[in-house]
């Protein structure tokens, strides 16, 4: 399952997000960008420094000038390795020099500026010290699908982890549920995702019987029993890029109303898929998942919205919620995770990944979304 490696990120790829980030920032009406460690660093540069410190380190991107790697200087040596280093100039500072004077330096004294939603506060409120008539928004707000679409090189390794996420389902079948704690499973499930190539692993739910009316519930010790549902909901980041999926199984026989509040799961789910398209709104899959839950009457058990988007982490935008009118662009990628939960006694929830397409939409998760029955 582990296959070839995909090939690395080139330096020519990190400088065309650079010059596209610069660019969609000043057809934003910002002034530029500035990007803290964390996953827009990352995804703009190949960089990501071994720890977050207090020392300032900030990509600059200004659109018209070179990208600006401001760093300190004994994590020089490090920022200088990666892959799109080339791309950048590397402007380092020492200890017991200003920083934010030298960053100060490549802004304009008026701009609004996109800054990342991790940056330290410290490092903001030191900017605006240094530099007064300046204002900040955060990239969320003011740049919301700066990764949402994905190249095709992207896309193939959103394939690869939905497809490593698969291979993890379809062995967790095979391990016994029942007289089981929650956090046994779970632990199974880190191991395969593991298996199967992922080096980070995010999140492995295991929410039996009540526990399953809870989307987040905490994994505890919880022997799962014989007649619980049970909610599997497990991802992480395969070669950088994430996974993120949900079956509900079954341990032995379910009741009559179990079986009919996982097939009307099932058909919002496929409701919400149908309705990925390009031009349509985000919301729009929401409203199409939502619609078949609460004409079935279990509306107030869907307490979440149907999807959020993933890419270099696990939940980013774009977000499948009424009111959010972004139109789908192919390329996207994002969850169709519908549910209905009923507190004190079980939950229901399936997701795919999926992506939109010049057509439509396809899902990254191929498993069975009927009830599987487990031992």
């Amino acid at each position: 399952m582990t296959g070839t490696a995909p090939a690395p990120f080139t330096a020519d790829d990190y400088r065309a997000r650079m010059r596209r980030a610069a660019r969609t920032a000043a057809d934003a009406g910002l002034a530029g960008l500035l990007v803290a460690p964390g996953p827009d660093l990352v995804w703009l540069t190949g960089y990501a420094p071994t720890a977050e410190t207090e020392r300032l380190t900030l990509l600059v991107l200004v659109p018209g000038q070179d990208p600006v790697l401001v760093v300190p200087a004994l994590e020089a040596p490090d920022a200088a390795k990666a892959a799109g280093a080339p791309g950048l100039t590397l402007r380092d500072w020492t200890d017991g020099k200003d920083p934010y004077a030298a960053t100060a330096a490549l802004l304009d004294a008026g701009g609004r500026f996109g800054i990342s939603d991790n940056a330290w506060a410290m490092h903001l409120l030191a900017l605006q010290k240094a530099l007064p008539g300046t204002s900040y928004a955060s990239l969320t707000d003011v740049l919301p699908m700066l990764r949402a679409v994905k190249d095709a090189a992207e896309l193939e390794l959103m394939a690869a982890a939905g497809r490593a996420a698969d291979a993890t389902f379809e062995e967790i079948l095979k391990v016994p549920f029942g007289g089981r704690r929650e956090s046994e499973v779970a632990a199974d499930l880190a191991g395969l995702l593991r298996r199967f190539g992922h080096s980070q692993v995010d999140f492995t739910i295991v929410a039996s019987g009540p526990n399953g009316a809870d989307p987040h519930h905490e994994v505890g010790d919880r022997v799962i029993e014989r007649g619980d549902m049970v909610v599997l909901d497990f991802g992480g980041l395969k070669d950088g890029y994430g996974s993120d999926t949900s079956r509900t199984v079954h341990v032995g026989e379910p009741t009559d109303e179990e079986r009919r509040v996982h097939d009307l799961v099932r058909e919002a789910q496929e409701a919400g898929f149908r309705a990925v398209r390009p031009g349509a709104a985000c919301q729009d899959v929401d409203r199409a998942a939502r619609a078949v839950i609460a004409d079935a009457g279990y509306g107030e058990y869907f307490i979440h919205r149907t999807g959020h988007g993933i890419g270099v982490t696990t939940h980013e935008p774009p977000y499948m919620i009424e009111g959010e009118e972004q139109p789908l662009v192919p390329g996207m990628c994002f969850s169709v995770e519908p549910g209905v939960y009923l507190p004190g006694r079980f939950g229901v929830r399936i997701e795919d990944i999926v992506t939109v397409t010049e057509d439509g939409g396809r899902r990254l998760n191929d498993t069975t979304r009927e009830m599987v029955l487990v031992g």
